[in-house]
């Protein structure tokens, strides 16, 4: 079978209501985590953000099979920082990342990425302090928009702005 028959193989098989388009609940059942779990919701409503052409919220084949490249590179990414091989990325292998990407984050506010990304985690003492494969992509994904749309309001490149509380609302919601 050729990769893109595989590949086609794939879509229609989590494609369950036969419409040539995955919602973002047929994408999460398309992509796993190397431990075999879901991506999470999130992770899976944003590539589809990224993805989709035609701004229907759903992707067809086409632009599943640019998502799946996009995917395939980010595992490559992530494998290549998880120097550890645990199939996670703790925080110093994050930090690795974030810096290796240009981003120089704040210990505290890396810290605080993991606590929130952390997926076994979710109360105060909980977790390993790592992130799984879908998560890492979100992070990268977040930070990377998140920093463009503050470049566009620090045209000077200081590292800092002043905006009023709408523009920061219009900031993140223009980002999601």
């Amino acid at each position: 079978m050729t990769p893109d028959a595989s590949l086609r193989y794939w879509f229609d098989a989590v494609d369950s209501d036969r419409s040539g388009q995955l919602s973002t609940e047929e994408l999460q059942k398309a992509l796993v985590n190397g431990d075999w779990s879901p991506f999470n919701y999130e992770t899976c409503r944003l590539m589809i953000n990224l993805f989709d052409s035609d701004n229907s919220g759903l992707i067809n084949f086409e632009e599943f099979k640019g998502l799946w490249k996009y995917i395939e590179e980010w595992r490559a990414c992530f494998a290549a920082f998880d120097q550890d091989r645990s199939g996670s990325i703790d925080f110093n292998e994050l930090r690795t990342a974030m810096r290796s990407f240009r981003y120089n984050l704040s210990d505290e506010f890396l810290h605080l990425v993991i606590k929130k990304y952390d997926k076994r985690g979710k109360r105060p003492n909980e977790g390993r302090g790592d992130v799984s494969f879908d998560n890492f992509v979100q992070i990268a994904v977040t930070v990377k928009s998140l920093t463009d749309a503050f470049m566009r309001v620090d045209r000077e490149g200081r590292g800092y702005a002043t905006i009023s509380y709408e523009q920061f609302l219009t900031l993140v919601v223009s980002n999601r």
